[in-house]
């Protein structure tokens, strides 16, 4: 049976709490790199350990951190995205809500790692009980001298602020997130200069997804080699899975990356409600192209889903059974990025809200045969034309949707 790494103390009575979590060897990462390590053995042990982001972008956390300039005079800072807005998902969640320590060592460790004095946690606002168990952790930390100008006496200082955002899905895109921050409007910033260099208030910054800073902790423990046999030769360790949909036990499971997407159906998940057949396959939130049926015998990591055309994204698999229409699904997903679109973009403002009129009128009935045509042909003036990759995350669900399954698109002859 696999080794549990991120899920390990979910279970445990009061698993929130700093008593529980020191219990389980918490904070004995932070302790030993104070005692001995520096900010660059962190990082590059973080390197060797092939963790990639956990948010979506699957970039390579090491190499993230190593784009902070280390002769900067200015102050860093370390923001932590747990603005989880991705429809299907909820692991970040439900990592605030049971483990919030494990977030916040890991927090402090890439703060070390990177010269940050000061990191934000971004918590989406309706995150109401998440929110109140890391306030509450970040103040047990304080008392404990996990964090403050002296952390054990290591000379190292770290101050943790918890900032609410308002819900709105756009905040999740790194910079949106740092206007968001900075009491502005949460619109992406036109890049470069990129976060590393001119993040937030105009200094280096690094913003890693929850589930992400939550391995940084085992890493250190356990070793990079450790890290790195869990998952594949280019993504290490485990990776958390929402599973939900038509399925007989939706949830959030942990496997290790590369996990066949089929088997994660079937056996984890235990098949598809009633016995009935599989139609398509989300395999990583609402912004990724679906995968038919005959598409998910595929290992969920970031690379073999690329090659399958779609993507790994936060993770979560949305299931369709073979009584779902695609239409009125697709139809939903648009127009919930029709509804967050910030507006920035005329691609996105007005191309996302394109596809809720065509797809309503195939919904109800009074579809067109050039409909398919013009939905594509939107999401083609919207893909890699917009600030940010909302655009590109609309897009392509229609592209997918409507290419695979055409014949639910097209009037009835």
């Amino acid at each position: 049976m696999m080794e549990k790494v991120l899920t390990r103390n979910f279970e445990k009575p009061g698993s929130h709490t700093l008593k529980v979590y020191e219990a389980g060897g918490g904070y004995e990462a932070l302790r030993k790199v104070l005692a001995s390590w520096t900010p660059e053995q962190v990082a590059a042990e973080v390197k060797k350990s092939n963790l990639r982001g956990r948010g979506g972008a699957g970039f390579p956390t090491g190499l993230k951190w190593g784009f902070v300039p280390k002769d900067s005079p200015k102050e860093k800072y370390l923001c932590v995205n747990a603005d989880e807005g991705e429809p299907g998902t909820f692991k970040d969640r439900i990592i605030l809500e049971r483990d919030p320590h494990m977030l916040l060592e890991g927090a402090i460790l890439a703060s070390y790692a990177i010269g940050a004095g000061k990191a934000y946690i971004y918590i989406r606002g309706e995150f109401a009980l998440g929110g109140e168990r890391m306030e509450t952790a970040v103040s047990e930390a304080y008392a404990r001298n996990y964090l403050g100008p002296n952390i054990l006496g290591s000379g190292f200082g770290l101050d943790v602020a918890v900032h609410y955002g308002a819900g709105a899905y756009i905040c999740g895109e790194e910079t949106a997130l740092l206007e968001s921050i900075e009491g502005k409007k949460g619109w992406p910033r036109v890049r470069p200069p990129f976060p590393a260099v001119a993040g937030l208030f105009r200094r280096p910054t690094v913003i890693n997804n929850v589930e992400t800073l939550a391995n940084v902790q085992h890493i250190i423990n356990q070793g990079a080699e450790w890290f790195a046999s869990l998952g594949t030769e280019t993504s290490g360790g485990t990776k958390l899975f929402c599973i939900s949909g038509r399925v007989n036990r939706p949830g959030l499971y942990e496997l290790a990356l590369g996990t066949p997407l089929r088997r994660m159906i079937e056996q984890e998940a235990g098949g598809v409600i009633g016995g009935k057949r599989i139609k398509g396959v989300i395999p990583g939130g609402a912004s990724c192209p679906v995968l038919t049926e005959k598409e998910i015998d595929v290992p969920m990591d970031f690379d073999s889903l690329a090659r399958a055309g779609s993507m790994l994204g936060s993770g979560a698999v949305i299931v369709l059974d073979e009584e779902t229409s695609m239409v009125e699904t697709l139809l939903n997903l648009e127009r919930f990025f029709a509804r967050e679109s910030c507006g920035q973009c005329t691609p996105c403002r007005e191309g996302t809200r394109w596809f809720v009129q065509v797809l309503t009128r195939i919904a109800n009935g009074k579809g067109t045969d050039s409909d398919p045509g013009l939905l594509l042909d939107i999401a083609d003036h919207m893909a890699g034309r917009t600030v940010c990759p909302l655009g590109d995350a609309a897009a392509g669900p229609v592209k997918s949707f409507v290419t695979k399954y055409i014949q639910e698109f097209l009037p009835i002859s």
